[in-house]
């Protein structure tokens, strides 16, 4: 799955392009490279501040967000590591809180690229190693780091001591890496678990949890699962969390859909069961208002697309690819209780049946479009199947043209982009509405 990056700035452009020239074109799964890569750079990766270490195949970007919000209203400044990047490749890396500048990131991709050119090392693993050289010099209280793919063999498990570990929600997807079975992703996902570091997780199905208790077992990780060691619920419009230090009566997170207690949950946990850094009590309320995450249910208000919209009806935006995530899509549809003509591009390693299966008895139509510089599922063969899952519809050319002709028929509602990040940058760019 090979990844793409531009750049407006010609210095960073020119790393990006070395680093698309240097690097496999497809991911490699391993801790040798990047061990190796770290090595010729001074191991960053052991003079970083108090990482939280998030893996899951859903959630877990939202879940970063949830601790990026509550540790900065604990009045701590924090690195973030995340990925992909929507629009701009800065977008996986925040420095002390904002997003990494053009000439700090062309000269840690220039080093890292220099000193580790015949490593071998990919895309991801390039990456990882400048996000961890930026935050081993640039002071800050905290790292919060999400798994890029998996967890036991993701580069970012080179870090030997987080302060907390968390896993969000699990789902089918990556198989080609992680196995087929939801079991064996389990497993691989558990694989960040360190000893001696609280491991912070969902409620699981008793296989999923069989397979997470053998590995903390072998490395020896205190393992706190909701509904043991703590447990939240969602009750009168509240969030409500509990622990062995007490309770907290939260409001709800401002990002749309009920799946998003959950991930918010899950940051309270981790930051409750670690000792590294203090958290204020009034933090964690501020947090479920402050977390942002773009393109998870995001409701485009302004911009090019988004003002087109007739009133009375509102332009969304969701990367959810897999089926976990259209179950999370069609759990927030049903909320609202109406209907949405959808705007759909997956990826071609994807699962189109799965993702469409569940959203359709919440849609009018569909209209398929292509996702460009990436390998996808053609537009008329994901149309000629959603159509066997009972949707009207058709493809187009690209979003706007989607768009165009939903607009110049009966306008539901809701109109909602969804199937990929990848397309979820494509139309931010295209709307202006760029990540911060």
């Amino acid at each position: 799955m090979a990844d793409h990056a531009v750049s407006s700035d010609p210095a960073v452009q020119a790393q990006l392009d070395r680093l698309a020239t240097l690097s496999p074109g497809a991911d490699i799964l391993g801790l040798e490279r990047i061990t190796a890569l770290l090595a010729r750079v001074g191991d960053p990766h052991f003079r970083l501040p108090p990482v939280f270490h998030v893996a899951g195949t859903n959630g877990k970007g939202s879940t970063c967000a949830f601790l990026r919000a509550a540790l900065e209203a604990s009045g701590h400044t924090v690195h973030v590591f995340t990925s992909p990047h929507l629009v701009r490749f800065n977008e996986r890396i925040r420095v002390a809180g904002r997003l990494i500048e053009d000439a700090l990131l062309a000269d840690l991709l220039r080093e890292v690229l220099d000193a580790g050119a015949d490593v071998g090392a990919s895309f991801f693993e390039v990456t990882t190693a400048a996000a961890f050289l930026a935050f081993a010099r640039i002071p800050a209280d905290a790292c919060v780091i999400e798994v890029g793919l998996g967890g036991r063999l993701d580069a970012t498990n080179v870090i030997p001591a987080p302060v907390a570990c968390g896993i969000a929600q699990l789902g089918i997807d990556h198989q080609a890496f992680l196995g087929d079975t939801i079991e064996q992703i389990a497993a691989e996902k558990a694989g960040i678990a360190k000893r001696g570091v609280p491991l912070l997780t969902q409620h699981y199905p008793r296989g999923q949890a069989e397979q997470i208790g053998r590995v903390v077992q072998d490395t020896g990780a205190p393992w706190m699962a909701k509904g043991g060691a703590w447990d939240a619920t969602v009750l009168k419009g509240r969030l409500h969390y509990h622990d062995a230090a007490g309770e907290l009566e939260l409001p709800l997170p401002r990002l749309p859909g009920r799946h998003q207690a959950g991930n918010a949950a899950l940051a309270v946990a981790m930051l409750r069961h670690q000792q590294a850094l203090p958290i204020a009590p009034t933090a964690y309320r501020a947090a479920m208002g402050w977390a942002e995450w773009p393109a998870r249910l995001q409701r485009l208000t302004t911009g090019a697309l988004a003002d087109r919209m007739p009133a009375g009806s509102e332009l969304w935006l969701d990367g959810g690819h897999n089926p976990a995530a259209a179950l999370a899509i069609a759990d927030f549809l049903k909320s609202r209780g109406q209907k949405a003509a959808l705007i759909v591009g997956i990826l071609a390693n994807k699962d189109p049946a799965g993702i469409l299966a569940p959203i359709a008895p919440y849609a009018t139509s569909i209209h398929a479009v292509p996702i460009p510089g990436h390998a996808h599922h053609d537009p008329d063969a994901l149309i000629a199947l959603a159509r066997a899952h009972g949707f009207a519809g058709e493809a187009a050319a690209d979003v706007p043209g989607a768009l165009d002709r939903i607009l110049a028929g009966e306008v539901p509602p809701m109109v909602l982009v969804m199937g990929s990040l990848y397309l979820a940058g494509r139309v931010l760019e295209a709307n202006g509405t760029l990540p911060e």
